[in-house]
Parts: structure tokens; C-alpha cells; sequence
């Protein structure tokens, strides 16, 4: 909890299992929540491309641990120059460490070491450790080849991206959860004049959300046209 609060790193309400469509990613989904339980695997490590779906999950995890009263971290990399390898230091005292977009530290040799070591802690403590990254553990350019076999010990999976029609379904099912009626035609304009990447497209969602709510306004296509000057 320490690392956490030294990082500022809060947990976003909406990341919820419940609030993230699985598709072809049932089994992942499966097993990220049995080591949500305390459970199932020690090490996952998965890997998708921006805007798909890991760091939702990862933070998915931390709060159903938290629901199971587990000490639960999540660790975004995205701005690592920001920080020390240092803050790798004592995570086998928790539950469950959850560490986003691990390939950030590839060609770092005081940071591979630090995460090398950091996983040995874990995996000696029995702790559970959850990894993503932008590509396969052999595809990513680390100078410690250990660390390479390191993220090869584990379940490997490939988020899989989705189709127009599920990310369609998916924006219609978080609209609706935040009380939006947003038709399958208003749906279709987005999808079709925003980038496809679900976090662009939830970002849309937001700021539609509380400028209709504002004005008072339906979710029609001349509306969205306005609002998102597309």
C-alpha cells in the first residue's frame, strides 16, 4: 500500500470486471479473477495494444482483491523516468502485484535488475504477480536475459481485440449503466468518426455523458456531431 500511495497512483471506479466485455478473452478474464480470490495462477503475464483493454483489467483485479480483503498494488510504467527502480523494493509484502506495460523498462539495466529481483521476491514469497506489456515476453529488446525467461515462467495470454460489433455492443452496455440511451444508428456515427480504440471511444462517451446531462439533450447524431466536432 506504501508503493501505492508513493506512486499517487489511484484506481480508476469504473475499471470493474463487470464494466469490461470479454469476448474472446474469457479465459484470461477467469483467471485474472481466481488470483483476485487469492487463487489460481501466481504469474499471468498478457499482452494487447494500446487502448485494448490491460490496464482496465489489471485495476479490475486490484479491486476485487480488495473485495476479498487481499493487499492488492497496481504499478503503471508509462512514465517510468518519473521514478527509482526503488519503488520495485517490498512488493512481495502484499497480496497481489499487478505491474502495467512492463516492456517500458526494456534497455533500462538498473530497472530490469530491480524487477528481476523483485519477481524472484515474489515467487519465493508465494505472492501473486500479474504482468502486461505491448508484446510477447521473447518479442521485447531486455538486455538481461534472465529477466526474459523470467516473464516466460507464466500463463501467457494475447488480449484479444474486438470486433466493430462488440465494441459497439460494449459503448450501448456503459451507456446504459450510466443511465444514456444511446441508439444502435448514434453508436454506429461514433464508432465510425472516432478512433476505434475503446479508451478514445469511452473517453467520447464521457464527455457526451455530462454535456448531455448539462443541456439536457439526447444522444442524437447532429448532437455528438457538435459535441465531438466530428
Amino acid at each position: 500500500m506504501q508503493t501505492q500511495l508513493t506512486l499517487g497512483v489511484g484506481l480508476k471506479d469504473d475499471a470493474t470486471f463487470a464494466n469490461f466485455y470479454a469476448a474472446e478473452n474469457q479465459q484470461l478474464i477467469t483467471e485474472l479473477k481466481k488470483i483476485a480470490m487469492g487463487a489460481g495462477e501466481r504469474f499471468i503475464y498478457f499482452c494487447g495494444g494500446s487502448g485494448e483493454g490491460c490496464t482496465h483489467l489489471l485495476q479490475a483485479v486490484c479491486h476485487e482483491a480488495n473485495q476479498h480483503h487481499l493487499r492488492s498494488v497496481y504499478i503503471p510504467l508509462e512514465n517510468i523516468r518519473d521514478f527509482s527502480p526503488e519503488m520495485l523494493d517490498d512488493l512481495e509484502m502484499l497480496d497481489v502485484i499487478c505491474i502495467d506495460d512492463i516492456h517500458k523498462i526494456a534497455g533500462l539495466p538498473a530497472w530490469e535488475e530491480a524487477f528481476f529481483h523483485a519477481y524472484n521476491r515474489i515467487h519465493d514469497a508465494n505472492k501473486k504477480l500479474i504482468v502486461t506489456a505491448n508484446a510477447l515476453p521473447n518479442d521485447l529488446q531486455f538486455t538481461l536475459p534472465d529477466l526474459q525467461s523470467r516473464l516466460n515462467w507464466g500463463v501467457i495470454f494475447q488480449l484479444q481485440s474486438l470486433s466493430d460489433t462488440e465494441k459497439l455492443h460494449v459503448l450501448v452496455m456503459r451507456a446504459e449503466r450510466r443511465g444514456m440511451s444511446l441508439s444502435e444508428e448514434v453508436g454506429k456515427y461514433i464508432l465510425n468518426h472516432c478512433p476505434r480504440h475503446m479508451t478514445t471511444l469511452f473517453a467520447a462517451l464521457d464527455t457526451l455523458d455530462k454535456i448531455s446531462l448539462a443541456a439536457q439533450r439526447k444522444l442524437t447524431i447532429p448532437f455528438v456531431k457538435t459535441v465531438l466536432q466530428i
